[in-house]
């Protein structure tokens, strides 16, 4: 994941398939098209404790990194994100109270001075998502409309998470942190997707 330490910029899409969710997640050229690919990442669906492994590629032979809930399934569970050798990244957890409104996460890295937090942009999209989830069979179609998180520390912005328009879920990740692990971020980004109705 060096290479992709030195990039500020990926696309994120998800892949479904019947037993799992896949994600891959591309570099972004200067044109805004996908690049090199950079992860793979495989979620299993119905576990009772979350876990996402990432690849290198499809064939899943290398693993890059993983997130895993510590405890089962809670609304307010913490994931661990550790390296392909086990060494701690960091964490995030999505904060319960404050999601109930607009969907807040907060996100720690290994030796990081702060905490960083990330919250929905629009309050009235956040509204509406939340609304749509109560209507029956919108679990078979998705929430259409674009969504935005922005994740800040000290007031600065760290990195953003678009929703790009379209029936697939598609995010574009800038970081703006140089500092900040893309193996961190990127971890979030696709929670933000996977469990976000955790």
């Amino acid at each position: 994941m060096g290479l992709a330490q030195t990039q500020h910029r990926f696309l994120v899409r998800q892949k479904v398939t019947p037993m799992a969710n896949r994600y891959l997640v591309h570099t972004l050229g200067p044109d805004g098209e996908e690049a090199e690919l950079v992860a793979f990442a495989h979620q299993k669906r119905m576990a009772l404790k979350e876990h996402v492994t990432f690849y290198t590629d499809e064939s899943q032979r290398q693993v890059l990194f993983t997130f895993r809930a510590r405890q089962v399934i809670d609304l307010g569970a913490t994931y661990d994100v550790h390296g392909a050798s086990g060494t701690r990244l960091g964490s995030f957890r999505k904060d319960f109270g404050a999601s109930l409104l607009r969907s807040t996460w907060h996100l720690s890295g290994e030796g990081a001075a702060g905490e960083t937090t990330g919250q929905e942009r629009n309050q009235r999209v956040a509204l509406l998502r939340r609304v749509w989830e109560f209507l029956p069979f919108t679990d078979l179609v998705p929430f259409f409309v674009p969504y935005h998180f922005d994740f800040t520390a000290a007031g600065r912005t760290v990195m953003t998470v678009d929703k790009r328009f379209g029936l697939r879920d598609r995010y574009v990740l800038d970081i703006a942190d140089p500092e900040l692990d893309r193996r961190l971020a990127i971890a979030q980004a696709v929670a933000l997707d996977a469990l976000q109705s955790r």
